[in-house]
Parts: C-alpha cells; structure tokens; sequence
C-alpha cells in the first residue's frame, strides 16, 4: 500500500487540520455570528448548487478516474484528456443553466415562506454551481495523476479559512449579510483558480484538444458510462442533500440552519473515508485493469479496518461529549442535538462497511449501482416527506439512518455475491467490543460543575482505554506498526 500510505498519510493529516477548521467554523463562528435563518440560506443555496453543478458534469468527474488510466501519457499531453474532461460538462453547464432560470418560479414557490430571501441570491446560485463544477472536474484530473493531496489541502483547510475569514469581517460589520454570501461564492472560485495553478506548476495543465482522445476511448462510451454514473452519483447525493432541502420547505430556512449545524458536527466522521476514497478511486480503477482481485480484497479489508477504528472513536468523543460543543453555541442550535446523534450512527455504519460502493462504482457491473441509488433515492425522498411533518428536523436524520443503512446493505452484499469480496474479519467485532468498553469507561465519569473539564476527562479516559485495549490486542496492525515508527523515531527502540 505504498502510495495509498503516502497520499492517505497526507490526505489524512490536512483532513484532520480541515476537521479543526471545520469544528471552529460549525461551533465556534458561524453559529456565533450568524443566525439559524442565514446558515440556512448558505446550506440551502450551497445544496442547490453542488446539485446544479453534478447534473451539468454528466457524470464526467467519475468518468474521468474510470478511463484516465487509458489515457496516462505525460509526454503526450496524456492524449487530450483535460479538454476532453472539461468540455462535455461545460457544453452540459449552458443547457442546465437555462433550465434552472427557467425553473426559477417553481423553486420560489417550494420555499414559498422563505421565498424573498432566497430570491435576491437565486442568480449567484448559477455562479456558484459554476465554480463547484469546475473545482470538481480539476479535483478527479489530480486524482487520476495520484497527486491529491494539494486539493485536500485547498478544499479542507483554505477554503475553510477563507469562510472563517469572511464570516469575522461580517461580523465586524466590514459588509452586510448579502456581502457574506458573495464572499462564500468567491471562496469557491478561489479555490477552483488555485486548483488550475497547481495544475500549471506541475506542469499537467494541458489544454490543447487532439483527436486522439476520442480514438483511445469513443466519445459514445464515456457519454453512455456518464450517463449511468450521472444517475448513480445523482441519486446518491439526494440521498445526501435532499434533508437540508426539505427541511427548509417543509419547515423552514431557519430550521435547515440548525439541521446543516447538526449534519456539520457529524460529518467528522466522514473524514477519514473521503480522505481514503480520494486515493482508493483511481487506485480500485487500475485494480480492474489489471484484474488483481487479491489486492483488492486485501484493499477492501485493511481500509474497512482502519475507517471502523477511527469513526468509532470521533463517534464516541462527539457523542459524548455533544453538550459541550452546543455550550459553544448560540442556546437555539442545541435543538439538532438528536440529529447529531442519529447521523452519527449513519455515518459510522458507513465506515465500517468500507469501499463497497467505489468498488461497484469501479467494476464492469457499475450500472447495478443506479439501481440501488435511484431506488433509495426514492425511499429516502419518500421518508422525508413523512417524517419531517411528523417529527421536524429529526426526521429528516431518522430517513438519512434508512438510508445509509439500506444502501451499505445492498452494496455489500452484491460485491460479495458478484466478486465474492466482502470487508469483515473477526477484528471488526474486535474493535466495536473495545469502543464499547472504552464508551462506558468515559460515560462513568461523574459530571462536574465545568462542561469544559468534564469533556477534558472524558476524552483523556475515551482516548486512554480505546488506545492502550487497541495496542495490547494488536486489533489494528496498522496502529501497532505507527506506535513502532514514532517509539523509533523518539528514540525508543528495543535493544
């Protein structure tokens, strides 16, 4: 796992820097210095968006990881590829842009509560998309190049400085609220330009066309793969995206400011897999190629280890420790307090069942991944829609549980029926019996008059009893193996 140690290492170190500047954005500014109603604005605007910007990609971004192994020739510009990758969802962005302002109407009718504060920033969503599109299709160009950790580094710590930066002169009163959006639409274009100049640095901004392109691969079997991986991709991200909509319309904008504070605390336990998936992608890629199917049974059971040992400790810190990080908050936000708990468990369900989901999308049978997506598109839509009346925001958590627990299900059990390649070992059960102990062990100690000092002692009993039970069981060899590197390196090696 030489180069998926390299990149994950350093993937995983900016993660959890961006995972720092996440916690002080979602607990100590943004919640400070803005109301429910504005962060939901900016989650609500955000979330259309990054929907916008994936139907205009047609599935371009998955694409080009895919087929990018066939195309790899530095010498030669690796044959067309980038103008290639770029072009499609640029043509594909003009055709979504007019329907979105011919669909403005209807938009502002299904906000209709909220409508006059949406509309005035109903034209930058466009701008927004743009840029999200962009970053996106230059992010899966560095990835097929195994350079990825550049754009982790853009994506989780600059542009969340950026944010920090922006919601401080807000709050400064350097400009009004409409300022602070145009400053969070700018950060994107930022981010996306730094992207195309570490491109230009190391020398792969190649943006002559040559016909070559479409003789390596058939423009027809990029489209046709685009298409399936638009409907699979699409329909996985309402699955994601579709709460913090619907909470807005069927409660309010203010409400899905709370919901996306909530669904912002949880999302830490996203971070170890989305810095893995950034090199796991094009590595599962070259697997296929090459057919090697012990590496990536042996892949698919190391990364699934590692993601459950890391997602059950960030759970158990987060969870019990939640009253703090609401401490640090206006009083109102506290209400996503069962959200966060709830989504940390889907969350955490999706770690342990590891990369089944890259591994479908990777394989000759990705076209079943559309199925299992639109299906539970479909479900999750469906359980929104009656939950939220019935329960406010913590429906919304209640349908994303189904759904992440039902699609995990269903891609696990198919690349096992398919490919016979399943994650579990017996140091799975392992590690989930050592969190335990090691939850009740924090959980027991008393509540003291401080939440600081209680979350203090906590963590340092969670972290001590998961960390010493993990080592003396050997678990994890990877963390042994760490714990070996950094006694050497201090100078405590066995004579």
């Amino acid at each position: 796992m030489g180069i998926v140690q390299r990149q994950g290492l350093r993937n995983t170190i900016i993660s959890y820097i961006g995972l720092g500047l996440g916690f002080v954005n979602t607990a100590l500014v943004l919640p400070n210095f803005l109301e429910p109603q504005q962060l939901g604005l900016t989650a609500t605007l955000s979330t259309i968006a990054t929907l916008y910007a994936q139907i205009a990609a047609f599935g371009f971004a998955s694409v080009g990881i895919r087929f990018f192994p066939y195309f790899r020739n530095r010498e030669a510009g690796h044959h067309g590829f980038l103008p290639l990758l770029l072009g499609v969802p640029l043509l594909g962005f003009i055709v979504v842009t007019v329907l979105y302002f011919a669909g403005e109407p209807l938009m502002l009718h299904w906000y209709a509560d909220d409508a006059a504060l949406l509309q005035p920033y109903y034209a930058w969503g466009a701008v927004l998309a743009l840029f999200i599109l962009l970053f996106s299709l230059q992010d899966a160009y560095l990835k097929g190049l195994y350079h990825t950790a550049v754009s982790s580094f853009i994506q989780d710590v600059v542009q969340r400085l950026l944010i920090v930066v922006g919601a401080l002169l807000y709050a400064r009163g350097a400009f009004p609220f409409s300022g602070y959006v145009l400053w969070y639409v700018g950060v994107n274009g930022t981010i996306s330009l730094l992207l195309t100049g570490y491109s230009l640095y190391i020398k792969e901004l190649h943006l002559r066309p040559t016909r070559a392109a479409l003789r390596i691969k058939s423009l027809r079997e990029m489209l046709s793969v685009g298409g399936f991986t638009l409907l699979g991709s699409l329909s996985g991200s309402i699955i994601m995206f579709v709460d913090t909509l619907m909470v807005g319309a069927q409660v309010n904008i203010a409400a899905a400011g709370i919901y996306g504070v909530a669904a912002n605390i949880s999302s830490a336990l996203a971070i170890p897999a989305r810095s893995l998936n950034k090199i796991a992608f094009p590595l599962l890629a070259d697997y296929w190629k090459q057919q090697d199917m012990p590496r990536m049974a042996d892949f698919y059971r190391r990364t699934t280890l590692l993601n459950t040992a890391i997602g059950c400790y960030l759970a158990l810190g987060i969870g019990l420790n939640i009253d703090f990080i609401y401490s640090l908050m206006k009083t109102r936000y506290a209400e996503g307090t069962l959200v966060v708990l709830l989504l940390l468990g889907s969350r955490l369900f999706d770690g342990i069942t590891g990369v089944n989901g890259l591994i479908v999308v990777t394989s000759p049978r990705y076209r079943y991944d559309l199925i299992f997506n639109s299906s539970l598109s479909v479900l999750t839509v469906a359980l929104n829609w009656w939950l939220i009346p019935k329960l406010g925001i913590s429906g919304a958590a209640v349908a994303a549980v189904i759904a992440q627990v039902s699609i995990n299900l269903a891609r696990t059990w198919f690349v096992w029926y398919s490919y016979r390649l399943q994650p579990f070992t017996w140091r799975i059960p392992l590690v989930l019996g050592i969190a335990a102990a090691a939850a009740l062990a924090a959980w027991l100690v008393p509540l003291v008059h401080s939440l600081l000092i209680t979350m203090l002692v906590r963590s340092v009993v969670l972290t001590a009893v998961y960390g010493v039970l993990l080592l003396l069981t050997r678990a994890v060899p990877e963390v042994n193996g760490l714990v070996q590197k950094l006694a050497g390196k201090l100078g405590f090696r066995n004579k």
